[in-house]
């Protein structure tokens, strides 16, 4: 379970805007605390301009775990990607989310805002704030990556 000592990033394009506030609302009342890489609006914009940064504080130590989303999250998911620190797993799911953390150690959650409904989004980010890296058989795997 994520320390919620500890703060999440969290960022999104114009797409996830929407889901994005939705979800830093009700986490936040968890107990939940967020850094915002933004956006800020559903102003058209482009997610790498977001995801980047948002990917390089997770990769240089600055945060641990961040929760993406785009339209499809396929977008936002290959961008942080690109970072050599940050696994990014895309769930739509609770069950690929939690498993995204405990088999893969992923640090960052990628999800769809186009084709998750809000309020199972919201349980599939619990998910994946709720579930631990098992380690053992896994970590052998993740360090391959």
């Amino acid at each position: 379970m994520f320390d919620k000592n500890k703060t999440i990033v969290i960022g999104c394009d114009h797409a996830g805007y929407a889901l994005k506030e939705y979800l830093k609302e009700k986490l936040i009342k968890e107990g939940f605390k967020f850094k915002d890489f933004g956006t800020y609006s559903e102003d058209s914009v482009d997610y790498p301009d977001f995801i980047h940064p948002l990917a390089e504080s997770i990769e240089n130590g600055e945060y641990e775990l961040g929760i993406i989303m785009c339209g499809s999250g396929n977008g936002v998911s290959i961008t942080a990607n690109k970072h050599s620190k940050v696994r990014a797993a895309m769930a739509w799911n609770t069950e690929l989310a939690a498993l995204g953390r405990q088999h893969n150690d992923a640090n960052v959650l990628g999800l769809s805002a186009r084709f998750i409904a809000r309020e199972y989004a919201l349980e599939i980010a619990q998910a994946f704030l709720n579930a631990d890296f098992e380690g053992g058989r896994h970590q052998k795997r993740v360090d391959k990556i």
